[in-house]
């Protein structure tokens, strides 16, 4: 049984938006990444502890967006954040962008784990890979 994504609440605040009153479409980035952000919070996970601590950082290596509808100002959100893929070096998130149910946007991003003094690949935390091992969807 997959696990249930994690979700976060978002409000569409003026500065999201365009000219039109539009969330602008950069800003459905940053959605996703304070999701993934809160998602390893909610999990045990600081990322500046990480780093001080273990010498890890993490960074997108990609990112590919579906634009389905346009959110606009002041609308509440649901930005949800699943792990598609956890492998040794790299995590696979799948996150969605929805208002009242319905889907405006989704997202596959694939981030590298990477030393924090070397900028290279190296492993994730064992103890980090060993929980999102069991959040694993695919």
């Amino acid at each position: 049984m997959a696990a249930a994504p994690f979700v976060w609440p978002v409000r569409v605040y003026y500065e999201d938006t365009d000219a039109g009153g539009v969330v602008y479409h950069a800003n459905y980035i940053k959605f996703m990444e304070r999701a993934r952000t809160e998602c390893l919070r909610y999990h045990g996970f600081e990322l500046d502890a990480l780093e001080r601590e273990q010498r890890v950082i993490f960074a997108v290596r990609s990112l590919s967006v579906d634009f389905r509808k346009p959110a606009r100002l002041s609308e509440a959100l649901t930005v949800s954040v699943e792990f598609e893929t956890v492998r040794a070096a790299s995590i696979l998130f799948v996150q969605r962008i929805l208002r009242d149910g319905e889907l405006l946007c989704e997202g596959r991003v694939k981030v590298a784990s990477l030393s924090a003094d070397h900028f290279r690949p190296t492993a994730v935390p064992e103890s980090m890979l060993a929980l999102l091992h069991t959040l694993q969807t695919a």
